[in-house]
């Protein structure tokens, strides 16, 4: 019996190599493809977004924030990713911080989910309490600075519908992230605080009082710029500090001293920063004030303005017109509501000399304004927040710097109450860090409106629908599947 003959090879060996090099050099190929594409990607590709409420959006102040960033900064997102409602919203914010400078790292612990690795985030970051949870933590070189989650959302009460009894919700209004988060990065980034001194002892608003017309929220506001607002009395032998970058003076009611009026001067002539806000208590009572600001070239009348086609109240005034300048270049498209304001007017003065201050008015009312004590002045469009800058002459330097000052003449639109109303926070930032020049920080960070979309049913109509989604479809496809098989059978 013949031997049956020996299959032979499907492949040579010359074959087998032919195809191994064959799929090495097209996966060589594949990998340069990718490799350009994201190349390609990181120059030229530019995010795009399927719809508005997917996009975020920073601010110039935050992308010029985080421009200033060298240092890696670690950022935790201590969570119970499951029942926290905007945790999706930090996160995305967080991710447009990242994708502006890469030394920002971002990570989540879901304390729930992962015990083992929360109690490693507890033992770093020593929290002990039990209502150490939901937290923002950013770590930069062993500093750190944490907000909670709670802190980053504002709420408010809502009715729901209900037949048998009043129900409330929590709906939420407006989302700070942003300010929060940019406010912590700064902290990180600078050893110490600039320093801010608020004059006190002449009837000005507490920075800890949390009534409408508290300074609590001014306050919070000047420490998210992270400034460290101290207060002072300039009693006795006691001048402003030279570790002064600010001098704040609000809402004074009471006249000052000559004593205190001096030294206030002598600040200015040294090159201080002076943010001062009049208000109507002062109309009766000058404070003094007033003619020390008539030297840096700023006359504020002993009078009211009112802007009939700009109010809500009667008493406010909606100011829309604002100059070319850094303290209100984020309030182009905002308002600012100020409630019985003071007029703060350059003085124009024949031939001024050389070493004039420069003085610009801010804030102007609308053409058909006017003033509540004087009837006789026409209508006509008044300044009520205006800025100066005294440069120093050629071969002089202050010890403090540049003078500069931003003069309002009303200090309720800052407190508690309005102070998130219009644009009205925004002056603030823009105010403080143009006196303290930080030009990169100028622009505003404002709350983002949060839109909700959301079906409110009352308990009839959800139990309509659940007898619709629960009784009505599975029993019309089990109908129709009975008649199919009805005209199957004939």
């Amino acid at each position: 019996m013949s031997e049956a003959p020996k299959s032979r090879p499907s492949f040579s060996a010359a074959r087998r190599w032919q195809i191994g090099l064959d799929v090495a050099v097209r996966t060589v190929l594949v990998l340069a493809v990718v490799v350009m594409v994201n190349l390609l990607g990181g120059k030229f590709y530019h995010r795009f977004f399927l719809s508005s409420q997917t996009r975020v959006q920073l601010s110039s102040r935050t992308v010029a924030a985080l421009h200033s960033i060298t240092n890696a900064v670690k950022v935790t997102l201590f969570f119970d990713t499951g029942k926290e409602e905007f945790y999706p919203d930090i996160v995305a914010l967080l991710n447009e911080y990242r994708a502006v400078n890469q030394n920002i790292s971002i990570r989540t612990v879901d304390y729930v989910q992962d015990p083992g690795e929360a109690e490693k985030v507890k033992a770093q970051y020593q929290l002990a309490s039990a209502e150490d949870k939901n937290l923002v933590i950013f770590d930069c070189a062993g500093r750190v600075k944490m907000v909670s989650g709670d802190a980053i959302t504002q709420y408010t009460l809502e009715q729901v519908p209900n037949e048998k009894e009043r129900e409330f919700r929590r709906k939420p209004v407006t989302f700070s992230g942003e300010r929060i988060f940019t406010a912590m990065l700064l902290a990180l980034q600078n050893a110490q605080p600039l320093k801010a001194y608020y004059l006190q002892g002449h009837g000005e608003p507490s920075l800890t009082d949390t009534g409408d017309f508290g300074y609590q929220k001014f306050c919070s506001a000047l420490q998210q710029n992270y400034i460290a607002v101290t207060n002072l009395e300039l009693l006795g032998p006691r001048v402003v500090p030279m570790d002064c970058n600010l001098l704040i003076i609000a809402a004074p009611a009471a006249a000052f001293t000559d004593l205190e009026l001096q030294k206030i001067s002598q600040y200015l002539t040294e090159g201080g920063r002076l943010l001062l806000l009049f208000n109507y208590a002062s109309l009766k009572h000058p404070t003094g004030l007033e003619p020390v600001l008539q030297r840096w070239g700023i006359h504020v009348p002993a009078d009211i303005v009112q802007d009939p086609k700009n109010t809500v109240t009667g008493q406010d005034v909606v100011v829309r017109t604002f100059a070319d300048h850094p303290v209100v270049s984020s309030l182009a498209e905002l308002s600012l509501q100020m409630v019985l304001p003071r007029p703060v007017e350059k003085i124009n003065g024949p031939n001024p000399p050389a070493n004039t201050p420069e003085v610009t008015e801010l804030a102007r009312t609308s053409p058909g304004a006017m003033l509540t004590g004087d009837r006789s002045d026409p209508p006509r469009s008044y300044s009520l927040i205006a800025a100066a800058e005294q440069k120093p002459a050629p071969g002089v330097a202050p010890p403090r710097g540049n003078t500069r000052l931003v003069v309002a003449g009303d200090s309720v639109f800052l407190g508690n109450y309005y102070i998130e109303g219009a644009g009205n926070r925004d002056f603030l930032n823009g105010a403080a860090n143009w006196l303290l020049d930080r030009p990169q920080l100028i622009a505003g960070i404002g709350p983002r409106s949060v839109t909700e979309f959301r079906l409110l049913l009352t308990e009839q109509q959800q139990q309509q629908l659940r007898w619709l989604l629960l009784g009505a479809l599975p029993g019309g496809v089990l109908f129709f599947g009975w008649l199919v098989w009805l005209v199957r059978r004939k």
